[in-house]
């Protein structure tokens, strides 16, 4: 029997009018059903704590070598552990109790959250260490997030699936604003290592929820090994599918070319003017996509209505790489936490739809595959991002690594568009009631 039949008592998700205002905001169904209410609710006391880790180590890297060539290394560290382990750990999920696998995977990226806590508070200062802890944290991310991703279609109907991922992105993007703007003012007076200390105690405060959910054994009962062939019939599966292949597509362009986050710390220092141990400057530049996107979540009632979703991807790509064009030229602070808070828009409405085309596409006995290769998408795009521009940085400076990036991605979505016209065609199926 599928979790869905755990709705809550409350009623059917699905049914009651929800009124003018209600078509504005965001649209809270999903959190009718218990499942999904315990794996969302489980993701405020880590939203803000996960962030301040994501601040914590590109900052403690710079603070180490003094350059964001290293800083990008980051990049490189924390990509090979999320395409391994991306890729296997959504085999696993298909073939395992999808709850039993949060729990280990939770516990292991606490571990390595504690780890991180030690060295920085023993003043370890080895760029090698930092990196090598960072790539054990993602290969545990790398199996959590597919996992986490897949067991959400077992919990919510189709049609409620599109304000699902707003309510997910909405709370991860609020951790994502107020994560790194505590960052930029606790580091100077708490110091770096408390931050990694928080993300700790977070961590080991969420597997009480992640207990609570229900068990969520493979739909065909038969629990078992995921092996290297498991692999390989998901990615014939995702061969099968052009409009699922499509979004991944898109979605590499608009990461791997456009996210400029390597750039934040030296850009905080040396064109915004933050003193050397960190200031507000770095928590606001880290908090602007953020924020853009959860305004956009907190007001995404409208999402389930369009039905073009690839048309509804494509745009707003154009309009992150747009965003980053004007952040890479921006000489003042404001104006670029501007263009950043309108590229985290973009991004989040981006986000929404492919997570949805995502949702809906896959089979059940397909979905942790799928999901694990969107993990590799989403979380390893930005990692390469940072590989890139913080080489690109280093030889070409800060403004043209940013905005040449930002072109780039508008050429290369426009090309891919072109050359996979079913993405732009494609419409959301219609659910019968």
């Amino acid at each position: 029997m599928s979790e869905q039949t755990e709705v809550a008592p409350e009623g059917d998700p699905k049914k009651g009018k929800r009124g003018f205002l209600g078509s504005i905001v965001v649209d809270a169904r999903p959190l009718r059903i218990p499942g999904f209410r315990r794996l969302w609710l489980s993701s405020i006391v880590t939203a803000v704590g996960s962030q301040l880790t994501a601040v914590a180590v590109p900052k403690q890297v710079f603070d180490i070598t003094g350059s964001s060539a290293y800083v990008g290394l980051t990049g490189a560290f924390g990509l090979v552990p999320l395409l391994v382990f991306g890729l296997w750990g959504g085999a696993i999920a298909d073939t395992v109790d999808r709850r039993k696998l949060l729990m280990i995977s939770n516990t292991g990226i606490a571990f390595t959250a504690a780890l991180l806590w030690a060295q920085a508070f023993f003043a370890v200062d080895s760029v090698w260490l930092v990196l090598v802890l960072l790539a054990v944290n993602q290969a545990f991310f790398a199996v959590n997030m597919p996992t986490r991703n897949a067991v959400v279609a077992r919990l919510v109907p189709q049609e409620l699936l599109p304000a699902a991922a707003a309510l997910t992105g909405t709370m991860t993007t609020f951790g994502a604003v107020f994560g790194p703007l505590a960052a930029g003012a606790l580091i100077p007076v708490i110091g770096l290592s408390t931050l990694y200390l928080v993300d700790t105690i977070a961590l080991v405060a969420v597997l009480w929820a992640v207990w609570k959910l229900p068990t969520m054994a493979p739909l065909s009962g038969q629990v078992r090994k995921a092996g290297l062939r498991d692999v390989v019939d998901g990615f014939r599966y995702m061969a099968t599918q052009k409009v699922l292949l499509a979004s991944f597509f898109v979605d590499i362009i608009a990461m791997v070319a456009g996210m400029p986050r390597a750039l934040f710390p030296e850009m905080a220092e040396r064109t915004f003017g933050d003193p050397a141990g960190g200031g507000l400057a770095l928590g606001w530049l880290f908090a602007a996509m953020p924020l853009g996107a959860m305004l956009i979540g907190l007001m995404s009632g409208w999402a389930g209505r369009v039905r073009r979703q690839g048309v509804a991807v494509t745009v707003a790509i154009c309009v992150w790489g747009a965003a980053v064009i004007g952040f890479g030229l921006s000489s003042t602070l404001w104006l670029a936490i501007v263009f950043l808070a309108i590229g985290g828009a973009a991004d989040m409405v981006s986000a929404i739809y492919r997570m949805a085309i995502l949702q809906t596409a896959a089979t059940d006995e397909m979905r942790g595959r799928t999901q694990g290769a969107f993990t590799v998408v989403v979380a390893g795009g930005p990692r390469l991002a940072d590989l890139g521009h913080g080489w690109a940085a280093a030889g070409a400076g800060t403004a043209a690594a940013a905005s040449g990036g930002g072109v780039l991605v508008i050429v290369l979505v426009l090309i891919a568009v072109v050359l996979l016209p079913a993405f732009w065609r494609y419409k959301a199926p219609v659910v019968k009631s």
